[in-house]
């Protein structure tokens, strides 16, 4: 399936939300006014889109539509405008190089996200495509978390590094990106335990993390990627700034995109912090971690309105 079919499929309650609201502002010919306008605000901010986010939008699209020469309905206006915003927040950090070898991701989020599921997908997304790769359990402390991962490992064609329940992590993140570099991996992906951005002390410990790294292969991690759940919504925003803070994340992975309304917390992201989305997830299987697109992104979420008949 394509990456449009995927993420119209995921964004479905999203633009929902949107164009249920706003169904005759997007007819074509029709020439908006304020009300009209108030309308798809308040719409985009039921999205999730954020207060900066959405003020931005809107003035790109009264710019497009005083143009006398433009010629595109206000859906595209939108849509360009939603494309734009997403394509300065990718191009705002350097692209991670993959020619690094063993390349280094930190993935790091709070609870619940579905960051172990997340790597389990990312690392079968790498080995489909011919390289070896490595996944360091750098989660100690819940219970059977390495365990889990091992079963990911396996059923992906993985290796996995691993040391015995709370083991200090940094120690762990050390000899697992050593053996990587030893081993001349491909990839090497390390799992961290969840935590709430707000624990200071949880913080630092990443930050720990992120520093050993560094000690083995000093350019490494050489990317540190926030897997943030959808459904939470302006909460993810929170959870960008706070990781950001402490770590200076390169990309996002949001999950959960298909259970959820919320999907303009994207856009929220991109405006506040310039931070590029990397990966979407839409779905349960091993091929619903896609890469994300962001005029792809832009197409699923802002649909067409035919004209009255």
């Amino acid at each position: 399936m394509s990456f449009f079919k995927k993420i119209s499929e995921g964004l479905r309650k999203t633009r929902e939300a949107i164009a249920g609201q706003v169904v005759s502002v997007f007819r074509p010919g029709r020439e908006l006014d304020d009300e009209d306008f108030q309308h798809l605000e308040a719409a985009l901010l039921r999205a999730d889109v954020g207060p900066e986010a959405t003020d931005r939008l809107l003035a790109a699209v009264r710019a497009t539509l005083k143009d006398a020469a433009y010629e595109g309905t206000p859906a595209d206006a939108l849509r360009d405008a939603v494309a734009s915003l997403l394509g300065e927040a990718g191009a705002a950090r350097p692209a991670a190089d993959s020619s690094e070898r063993p390349f280094v991701t930190l993935v790091v989020g709070v609870n619940g996200t579905g960051k172990t599921t997340t790597i389990a997908k990312l690392a079968h997304h790498y080995v489909r495509a011919g390289e070896t790769v490595l996944l360091v359990a750098c989660d100690t402390f819940r219970a059977a978390a390495a365990d889990q991962l091992e079963v990911w490992a396996k059923r992906v064609g993985a290796s996995i590094h691993r040391q015995q329940e709370g083991a200090d992590p940094a120690a762990v993140a050390y000899d697992g990106v050593a053996t990587a570099k030893a081993r001349r991996v491909d990839r090497v992906l390390v799992d961290t335990a969840g935590r709430l951005h707000v624990k200071a002390n949880l913080m630092a410990e990443l930050e720990k993390i992120r520093r050993v790294i560094g000690k083995v292969i000093p350019e490494a991690p050489h990317e540190t990627l926030l897997v943030l759940d959808a459904t939470t919504g302006q909460n993810g925003v929170m959870q960008a700034r706070e990781f950001d803070k402490a770590l200076g994340l390169s990309s996002l992975a949001l999950t959960k995109l298909d259970g959820t309304a919320k999907g303009g917390v994207v856009l929220a992201i991109a405006a506040t912090m310039r931070l590029p989305l990397g990966w979407v997830g839409v779905g349960e299987g091993m091929e619903d971690l896609i890469p994300f697109e962001p005029a792809e992104y832009a197409r699923a979420l802002v649909e067409d309105v035919p004209p009255p008949a």
